[in-house]
């Protein structure tokens, strides 16, 4: 007999076995409609709250590292650190033999004495060249003298006509010495830079020599070379003592250890509601179960495929959308008994944006 002939009968359709199969058939249709509106819910739920983190698998830490080198060639004569060695600011690494780099500096010093020497020289001649000058003006104004007196003897007959022209042209031959002394005494005063009584530090020629001693003892310094931040030395095996070590070549690596951020690279289209400040919680591969806390400090003006060495060519037609990444960088909070960061640490950093979506983000 088939369910419907046994519900229909008037006998059998009371049964329990009826009233279970009545309430199936109810119940059915409500779950499915029920499942549906919980799947319904739940999709909505998660996409509203869903859009307030953005997670960045594509991190790494990032720390700031300097090629160690100095301006001067050299032997290279001592290496104070060795490989892995931590250093702070201000500690000597390493440095150059420094006897040629004195002699130099002795040899600038001794030029500056000597130019001192050469202004105080000048300043007293140009007083010789003045003093000379008067005794020459003194003996044109006797020769002056002279030649009136014989100009009016020569009328009567007192002086030969010999002895006139030789008053006449000593007065001549004084008067163009006093005006040579004049002149030489003008540029003794130009080299002076025009004042007699100047300090030998203004003249030009001491402060070429001082600037050569201030060279000379720059280069001096130089030649011991200092950590220029707190760190972590590498690679330090490159050179040893009596290594000869050009200038501008870099001995071994240095990288920060308080310098440190996060890099990360997420896809433009995560990027919407990122902005410089969002707070950030960072996870490091080698150290599981631990988080940074950081913000986001900037955000670059363009993608990284812009500073690659072949930039993408669409010109030609044959173009694929790639949906393109734009660094983000982070900065991570310090606090003290953190474990130590290193470059390069794969990392995932979520960066809440603090955006709430709405139903009317649906609507176009």
């Amino acid at each position: 007999m088939s369910q419907t002939a046994i519900a229909s009968h008037p006998l059998l359709k009371d049964t329990p076995i009826v009233r279970t199969r009545a309430r199936r058939n109810i119940l059915r249709p409500l779950l499915m409609l029920g499942g549906i509106a919980v799947v319904l819910v739940g999709s909505g739920y998660y996409w509203l709250t869903s859009g307030r983190i953005v997670s960045i698998d594509d991190s790494y830490v990032r720390a700031a590292k300097v090629s160690v080198a100095t301006d001067v060639s050299g032997i290279v004569g001592n290496v104070a650190v060795h490989e892995g060695q931590k250093v702070a600011q201000g500690d000597v690494l390493f440095s150059l033999d420094s006897r040629q780099f004195q002699i130099a500096l002795a040899g600038a010093r001794a030029n500056l004495a000597q130019s001192v020497l050469l202004v105080d020289a000048a300043k007293r001649d140009y007083q010789r060249m003045l003093r000379d000058t008067d005794a020459k003006q003194a003996m044109v104004e006797s020769d002056q003298a002279s030649f009136n007196r014989y100009a009016n003897l020569v009328k009567g007959g007192g002086v030969t006509r010999a002895e006139y022209d030789d008053a006449r042209f000593k007065l001549a031959g004084d008067t163009q010495l006093v005006e040579s002394l004049k002149v030489q005494a003008q540029v003794q005063l130009a080299r002076l830079a025009g004042d007699a009584n100047i300090d030998p530090a203004k003249t030009p020629s001491v402060m070429e020599a001082e600037a050569r001693v201030e060279e000379a003892q720059r280069q001096l310094d130089h030649t011991v070379v200092h950590a220029p931040f707190a760190g972590i030395v590498t690679q330090v095996e490159s050179i040893q003592p009596g290594t000869y070590l050009a200038a501008a070549t870099p001995a071994f690596g240095l990288v920060s250890t308080e310098n440190v951020w996060v890099e990360g690279n997420p896809k433009e289209t995560e990027l919407t509601y990122v902005k410089v400040g969002d707070h950030v919680d960072v996870a490091v591969d080698t150290y599981p179960g631990r988080v940074w806390s950081g913000v986001v400090e900037s955000i670059a003006p363009s993608s990284g495929s812009e500073f690659s060495v072949l930039p993408a060519q669409n010109s030609s037609g044959n173009w694929v959308k790639v949906v393109q990444r734009i660094p983000v960088r982070v900065k991570l909070e310090h606090h003290a008994g953190d474990p130590d960061l290193r470059s390069g640490m794969s990392v995932e950093a979520d960066i809440d944006t603090g955006h709430v979506r709405h139903i009317s983000d649906l609507i176009p």
